[in-house]
């Protein structure tokens, strides 16, 4: 079975900058997941801090209107993996998921962690490049051109264990409405 992770779509981050491009590639695939009847799990980061942006009794730690309608399960982390010390796994053993797919944000960080930590687990990943996104750019890293979702994709593709695609190769590879299958 798949599984869709929907990785961080909170207030601190989305609203950080325009992700409108994103959000609607995300909510693409999370209508194709919920029409096919597969799992999708948001991950939502929290942080004990009383100033983080993250902290639980904060709104900027809330999921992000424009999705939260599609979170039938949320799991929270205090880390960049998903795994790390979360309910994920048992979660993805109960309902019987062998491949994830990962979207969300950032790229570099919470979205990237929890894919390599899903391969090690012995997971199928396959990670939507531009259904991620990330706050940061080129002047973060002081690395003049960079784009972070490409490097971030092209490191994870060059490994051969975890399959990257943008939107469209997903489509063709994997959407497969309910009605053709019948």
């Amino acid at each position: 079975m798949k599984a869709l992770l929907v990785i961080d779509v909170q207030n601190a981050i989305v609203e950080f900058r325009d992700f409108h491009r994103e959000l609607n590639r995300i909510e693409s695939i999370i209508k194709d997941f919920k029409e096919n009847e597969e799992p999708v799990i948001f991950i939502r980061n929290l942080d004990d801090e009383e100033t983080s942006p993250f902290n639980k009794e904060l709104p900027s730690s809330e999921l992000h209107c424009s999705l939260k309608e599609y979170a039938d399960i949320v799991i929270e982390k205090k880390t960049p993996s998903a795994f790390f010390q979360t309910e994920l796994s048992d979660k993805l053993e109960q309902l019987g998921v062998e491949h994830l797919f990962i979207t969300g944000f950032n790229t570099e960080f919470c979205c990237q962690f929890t894919a390599i930590a899903a391969y090690d687990r012995g997971y199928k990943v396959t990670f939507i490049e531009d259904a991620t996104g990330t706050v940061n750019d080129e002047a973060t890293y002081e690395m003049k051109g960079l784009d972070v979702r490409d490097f971030v994709g092209t490191a994870l593709h060059w490994s051969n264990v975890i399959e990257v695609l943008d939107q469209e190769e997903y489509v063709e590879e994997y959407k497969v409405s309910k009605v053709s299958k019948v």
